[in-house]
């Protein structure tokens, strides 16, 4: 496997993946970590490591943790020249460092989520050579200057003339040869690519070896690969343009020895040609057409002929974007035995993943239909980085650290069960993704937790371990040996050619594609958009990063279609369910017991969506004097709380129908309102720019927040953080400790961080884990934020005017909005792409939805159920006889609360 061939070279902890992604490591250093001010206090030995943007030292005793110093958040660098004095010996001098973050990571070696730790502090390192501190001090400063720009694209600049300069200044060290007769042929700077990360140096071929010497001496001084061992090798896309180079020194393996990136297309070339004609005598030359020759005829097996057709389209294990990517090829992950004689075990090759569900696939040809030009059918990829990652993060934890800033993914997101996999590929309104060539492999590392990891509990409290396999799999290595059995059994063979059409060949692209439903975004195609001829830099890297996080189809091997392979007919493939069938059959006692409460729960909501057209008005209640603007419940249900323009808090028993409590904070409107999870606190927004905090058990308000300049329009809550959202044109997060707030004294509220935005933000709200911040603006920007980093991961202009309300899907992978253009647009997370748009009748001004259908409240008072996928209106429920302004739905999605401007509240139930 690609990640644990990689990590073989080096036994360090330090790693590459510890650096932000396009990120480079230049040089290093021993030094000293000095942990306190005086001269007796203990001194830390380890390397000081310099980086593009930030500074990285890493302790030799291994039950410290690595320190990441990011440089944009430096405050200070500076050279410190302890004074000498003439009679006593010279006292060296210092490197200090004022930052506002250190990310702490391996503590005692442990491979976990980083932890960040925020507020200014100082370190101060002291280098084993003195005399080299005033240059490493001027290096940081300049990389400091660079991470401190404020174009992404400045930054991207600065950064790479500093490399450039740097490989100017150095040149491979001929020392290295293994052999004083070696002829050098060429040299040249590059840059060495594994999985997220690439090392620049130069490489240098002679007329008997290969060398690669990194600029920073890591993982070894020099890489040697010898020429008479080379088997194959290919040329590679690399971030879109022609400069890759990947060498393989053995016939079938998918992971290669080294893969290069150049600087310019000529060098690339020319190294090409000289392997090429250096292997002539050796190796033949394959292509496409002699490959499938060989499949035909039995030579290759399946396994073999599609890593060979991968490495053709320029998929390589060294990048994710463009990982190896095989079918699924079986439909059955339920039953107690694997039945290879019936054809209804497999999946259909013929369809891609997407058109595999009928129901699934006539909800997206009805979006397709009404969609502009140009138009698709899939808003996802069927193989991406985070897709791999998903299946690999077991064998590769630090690259998804790496991928998703220093964290794991939730833990109910998490490749946990190779049954429920299949299952939302099949059910999932956005999840088409294959598989990957370790599942047809003889290493089943990648399906147990052999490392311990802590990769988080689910919400039916289950830790997440080695992945749950099919009844018919003894263990992880039964499951790979029938795995891959199943693909070289008669059914796919005879079957194959039809999948290798859709994702290498002649369905791929054109009006096949679109025949065959197998239309993805067009940035996904190569050769779809020119990224060189964007003249602005910030907007090149920004559509580069998007095509590369989103994934890419293959390279187009063959434009006619594939013939079917030559197969002996050992076995009678059944074609239809028979008598004989071997029939799974579970008694209603173990499907209890296999059905987790997080099964059930899940299982609830997704009932209660598909039965969401029923919903029935229980009661209504005109309780304000303007329009309502928020609702929150207690958890039992008992009370209801609803905040509106009128500048009352009002509590109403659902027991008793009538009102307890009205409460005034000020004279000013109320905008929203939340219930904290102790059930004892609800939160008030106020546009008289304070919050307001009320107790439900003493009667009365026990704090006020004056965090804004303006209205605070919305408000959200997650452990122990408070998020407010202010016309003033910020989002700021609290720290409100639970234990201050429940002991009903004035709470001290620590402003952690302040989210800018361009105009006055009128709705906020968090994903389910409260990893993800979605801010919706008055100018029409969707932002998507970090909330560990407080990063901006995406802001896109996806509105005309005013956003009213914007939320996650369940699964954080989209962000629904509404706006006062009467649209609903869908963002993807990763992407930042607008993955569905459509126009209503009239304005929206709130919702809940499930991730694929949408229950909204409109401006004429009716409540309407949307199904994103075919874009229709399939339920419009009388309401309000106003404009909805507010909506709470309880957790099984049974019960819905609604508000509107004509002052009431209404109940609504599921009917059963």
């Amino acid at each position: 496997m690609a990640f644990l061939k990689t990590h073989e070279r080096t036994k360090e902890r330090f790693s590459l993946l510890l650096l932000d992604l396009e990120e480079y490591y230049f040089e290093q250093h021993t030094a000293y970590h000095l942990t306190g001010a005086s001269d007796k206090d203990r001194k830390v030995r380890g390397s000081f490591k310099v980086c593009s943007r930030s500074v990285i030292f890493d302790p030799e005793d291994l039950s410290e943790p690595i320190l990441k110093i990011p440089l944009r958040d430096c405050k200070k660098i500076e050279f410190v020249e302890k004074e000498s004095n003439p009679f006593h010996e010279p006292r060296p001098s210092l490197l200090s460092i004022v930052c506002g973050q250190v990310i702490s990571i391996k503590e005692s070696s442990v491979i976990a989520p980083y932890r960040n730790d925020r507020g200014t502090r100082k370190l101060t390192f002291q280098l084993e050579v003195w005399s080299k501190t005033e240059d490493v001090v001027q290096t940081l400063l300049q990389l400091h200057r660079a991470s401190c720009l404020e174009r992404l694209g400045d930054q991207t600049a600065m950064i790479a003339a500093n490399l450039q300069s740097r490989l100017a200044r150095t040149s491979f060290d001929k020392n290295c040869f293994q052999s004083v007769a070696e002829k050098p042929h060429m040299e040249c700077a590059v840059e060495m690519v594994m999985p997220l990360v690439s090392n620049p140096g130069h490489v240098c071929i002679t007329d008997e070896n290969l060398y690669f010497q990194p600029l920073n001496g890591y993982p070894e001084n020099v890489i040697l690969i010898r020429l008479h061992r080379i088997r194959r090798i290919y040329k590679r896309r690399h971030s879109l343009r022609p400069l890759g180079l990947e060498v393989f020194c053995t016939e079938n393996d998918f992971c290669s020895d080294i893969y290069l990136k150049f600087y310019s297309t000529a060098d690339r070339d020319e190294i090409y040609y000289y392997i090429a004609s250096f292997l002539e005598n050796h190796v033949t030359e394959h292509t496409a057409e002699s490959y499938m020759l060989q499949w035909q005829r039995g030579h290759l097996s399946n396994y073999q002929y599609l890593l060979h057709l991968n490495n053709l389209a320029d998929r390589s294990c060294n990048d994710l974007s463009q990982y190896p990517v095989f079918p699924w090829v079986l439909e059955d992950y339920s039953s107690p035995q694997l039945d290879m004689t019936n054809s209804v075990t497999f999946r259909d090759l013929s369809k891609p993943v997407g058109a595999l569900n009928q129901e699934r696939l006539d909800r997206l040809l009805a979006r397709y239909r009404g969609m502009p030009e140009p138009r698709f059918l899939y808003g996802s990829h069927y193989s991406s980085p985070g897709y791999v990652l998903f299946y690999l993060v077991r064998i590769a934890p630090e690259h998804m650290l790496c991928l998703q800033n220093g964290r794991y993914d939730h833990a109910d997101r998490m490749f946990t069960s190779i049954g429920e996999t299949w299952k939302n590929c099949l059910e999932g309104a956005t999840d088409f993704k294959e598989l990957i060539p370790e599942f047809y492999g003889e290493d089943s590392s990648f399906l147990e937790n052999r490392l311990n990891l802590d990769l988080g509990r689910k919400q039916n409290g289950k830790l997440v371990g080695d992945v749950i396999l099919p009844p018919w799999a003894a263990d992880a290595s039964d499951f790979l040996q029938k795995h891959k059995k199943a693909l070289e059994s008669q059914f796919v063979s005879e079957h194959l050619h039809q999948w290798i059409d859709l994702v290498f060949g002649f369905k791929q692209r054109g009006s096949e594609a679109v025949a065959a439903h197998n239309v993805f975004h067009p940035l996904t195609y190569e050769g779809s958009i020119d990224c060189d001829s964007i003249e602005d830099t910030d907007q090149r890297i920004a559509m580069l990063t998007q095509i590369l996080e989103f994934g890419q189809t293959p390279t187009q091997l063959f434009t006619s279609p594939h013939p079917q392979r030559i197969t002996p007919r050992f076995h009678n493939i059944t074609r239809s369910p028979s008598a004989a069938s071997p029939v799974s059959e579970l008694s209603p006692g173990s499907q209890s017991e296999d059905l987790s409460f997080e099964d059930l729960t899940e299982e609830s909501r997704t009932l209660s969506w598909a039965d969401m057209g029923s919903l029935t008005m229980v009661s209504s209640h005109r309780v304000h004097k303007e329009a309502v603007t928020g609702v929150a419940v207690t958890r039992d249900g008992d009370a209801v709380f609803s905040t509106s323009q009128d500048s009352t808090l009002k509590m109403f028993s659902k027991d008793l129908a009538a009102f307890q409590r009205s409460m005034s904070f000020s004279n000013m409107a109320l905008s929203s309102c939340l219930m904290l999870a102790d059930g004892k606190t609800v939160v008030c927004s106020s546009w008289d720019n304070n919050v307001y905090f009320y107790s439900v058990p003493f009667g009365r308000r026990q704090d006020t927040l004056m965090g804004h300049d303006d209205a605070v329009s919305e408000l959200c809550w997650f452990d122990e953080r408070l998020y407010t959202a202010s016309w003033d044109s910020t989002v700021k997060v609290w720290l409100c400790p639970s234990s201050q707030l429940s002991s009903h004294k004035r709470c001290q509220f620590e402003l952690l961080a302040e989210l800018e935005h361009d105009a006055g933000v009128n709705t906020v709200a968090l994903n389910p884990a409260g990893t993800l911040l979605a801010s919706g603006c008055k100018d029409g920007t969707v932002s998507i934020w970090d909330t560990g980093s407080y990063a901006a991961l995406q802001q896109v202009h996806c509105h005309s005017g005013n956003i009213h309300r914007a939320a996650f899907s369940p699964d954080s992978r989209h962000v629904l909005s509404v706006g006062a253009d009467c649209c609903m647009k869908v963002t993807d997370v990763q992407t930042g792409m607008v993955t569905s748009s459509l126009r209503a009748e009239e304005e929206q001004r709130c919702f809940c939805w499930d991730g694929s259908s949408v229950l909204c409240g409109g401006r004429s008072g009716d409540l309407l159920l949307w199904d994103l996928l075919s874009s229709t209106v399939t339920k419009r429920i009388p309401a309000h006889s106003g404009a909805v302004t507010a909506m709470w739905m309880s957790d099984l999605c049974t019960t819905v609360i609604t508000g509107g401007e004509d002052r009431q509240i209404i109940f609504w139930k599921l009917q059963s």
